[in-house]
């Protein structure tokens, strides 16, 4: 299962580089049920893959000029204390068995597997959808920044509960709020998803047993994927691939639900 979980970590690259998110929403199951990781762990290994890949890929578009700095910060800075918030205080008091029904127990494990699954399938909505028109706001660039920020801090609690970039959220809120191109916004947002996933990584990292070795060699093909993807995305439209990805992560997501149901049921 290694050797497939290692190709799998090369898709997570192309699609960071390719359409600047999507990538982070496989990197758990992939730790999960190819590497056999423990959920709350793969979480945190998420976290440091998907912020080096991300370092990796923003440099090709920070040559290209495809990096708004200012951007950056005023979604970033929000999401890095939501992320802080999420990793310090609101895990480690999630108790290990949740919820407990009839003799049914929902554990800690669990239930970030079922909010992963959630996100996916909210991911490949999106991303499904990709066709249609982007209906930019009209209200004043004021409002929108107080919603790129407020929508910063929610990609920063999921950042931090569940280890997943939230490109899918970030670039649809550049694009939508903040009235950036979209090769510009996905450059922005892989700078977003470096901080906050690097940062969020070192939040936390005192409370994890890390298995170097292996985040190492993980992260390095994931970094060979976003660069191949860098290079794919001057050739190729990230739009026109982002619905065939989406109804991927989908089928991921439902298939993430009903295994983790099933184990609620067996347990």
């Amino acid at each position: 299962m290694e050797i497939i979980g290692y190709a799998a970590s090369v898709l997570i690259g192309i699609s960071l580089g390719l359409i600047g998110g999507g990538g982070s929403i496989l990197t758990v199951p992939v730790l999960v049920y190819l590497f056999s990781i423990d959920a709350l762990l793969a979480t945190e290994y998420s976290l440091f893959i998907v912020g080096v890949s991300s370092v990796a890929g923003s440099f090709s578009y920070f040559k290209k000029g495809l990096i708004d700095l200012k951007i950056s910060l005023i979604f970033g800075i929000p999401s890095i204390i939501s992320i802080f918030l999420t990793r310090s205080y609101l895990l480690p008091v999630i108790p290990d068995e949740l919820i407990q029904i009839k003799g049914f127990i929902i554990t800690k494990n669990i239930f970030l597997l079922l909010v992963f699954a959630g996100l996916m399938i909210l991911a490949s909505y999106k991303m499904i959808r990709n066709n249609t028109p982007v209906n930019v706001l009209k209200s004043r660039s004021g409002k929108n920044t107080l919603l790129a920020v407020g929508e910063g801090t929610v990609v920063g609690m999921l950042t931090g509960l569940v280890g997943a970039g939230g490109g899918f959220m970030i670039i649809p809120a550049l694009v939508n709020l903040l009235k950036i191109p979209i090769k510009k916004a996905i450059g922005t947002s892989l700078v977003i998803i470096s901080l906050n996933s690097l940062i969020g990584f070192a939040s936390s990292i005192n409370h994890a047993i890390i298995d170097w070795k292996l985040l190492m060699s993980i992260t390095f093909i994931a970094v060979i994927g976003i660069v191949i993807g860098t290079q794919l995305s001057e050739r190729i439209d990230g739009k026109k691939l982002k619905p065939a990805f989406g109804w991927f992560i989908l089928v991921m997501g439902v298939y993430i639900i009903t295994k983790e149901i099933y184990r609620v049921l067996i347990i």
